[in-house]
């Protein structure tokens, strides 16, 4: 019922206030197992927001939109988005905890950004993030129902026989290689569509890929399964090209992003600019093929 007049919160955070004892009905406290009746009065404060204990790092960032509720980032690749096992004071976390001082009413009851979906360490582009969990649910809600247009460029090994096409296998974990996923019988579904932006001879090709799921390196995968290895992705069976430099990581770059602002409703069509190591590459590329 609260959840319902109080869109503005979320069910978590209307669930730590029933923890906290800082739901009552008539004064005294409630339970959310408690049945109301009619005319009963309700009320409620949520806990306070408990600061992260993250450090902020000003690291800069290539803003594409920001407002009170999200901010969506161009993010470099190379950089880990959240904090874990390993990983130093160099994630996109700690560089948003900076960006956003005083910014952050507390996502899931922490001082901290939300971030609705990742990006693997070596994949640049656009990435949203919550600032508050009104803007964090209705993201999510999206991203869940495959409510947003996302769309990658990928530059993939040789060229394929179509100029278009549609790969649904489902992914699942490697049974051996646990590092990796593979596509068959007993995954979850995944969709990928693909077409061909520009082709360099036989040797490459970049392509476009929107996803309709967001299955673990989903793309990669995917155009694996279809003879086509990503640029860079030795991981999936890339071979190192004599002819073009080592690119240092896969080259698989989420241009686009275009959804409904989680809390004005407004359509917002995200893009984010090719960085220089890709640009660089499609250069090479180029010059390759008039070659030949």
């Amino acid at each position: 019922m609260l959840a319902g007049a109080f869109r503005e919160h979320s069910r978590a955070a209307l669930q730590r206030a029933f923890e906290a004892g800082l739901v009552r009905r008539n004064g005294r406290v409630m339970a959310k197992s408690d049945e109301v009746t009619a005319g009963e009065t309700l009320e409620f404060v949520l806990p306070e927001v408990v600061p992260t204990e993250l450090n902020p790092v000003a690291i800069p960032l290539n803003v594409l939109y920001e407002d009170e509720h999200l901010l969506a980032v161009n993010k470099a690749a190379g950089m880990v988005v959240h904090p874990g096992v390993g990983t130093g004071e160099d994630t996109l976390v700690h560089a948003l905890l900076a960006h956003c001082a005083g910014g952050l009413s507390g996502v899931g009851g922490i001082e901290r950004p939300g971030i609705v979906h990742r990006l693997d360490k070596g994949t640049s582009g656009v990435l949203l993030v919550a600032k508050n969990d009104a803007a964090h649910r209705g993201l999510s809600e999206q991203f869940a129902g495959r409510q947003l247009r996302k769309e990658y460029l990928a530059l993939v090994a040789g060229v394929p026989r179509l100029r278009s096409g549609m790969i649904e296998r489902a992914i699942s974990r490697h049974p051996v290689h646990r590092e990796r996923m593979t596509v068959g019988e007993g995954g979850r579904p995944a969709r990928t569509d693909w077409e061909i932006v520009e082709a360099f001879g036989g040797r490459a090709a970049l392509v476009r890929c929107r996803i309709h799921s967001g299955r673990t390196h989903q793309i990669r995968v995917h155009l694996k399964s279809i003879g086509h290895p990503l640029i860079g992705d030795t991981t999936y069976g890339w071979k190192a090209d004599p002819h073009l430099p080592d690119p240092g990581r896969v080259m698989l770059h989420a241009e686009r992003i275009a959804f409904l602002h989680p809390v004005t409703a407004r359509p917002l069509d995200l893009r984010a600019p090719l960085p220089a190591d890709f640009t660089n590459l499609l250069a090479t590329l180029r010059a390759l093929s008039t070659i030949s």
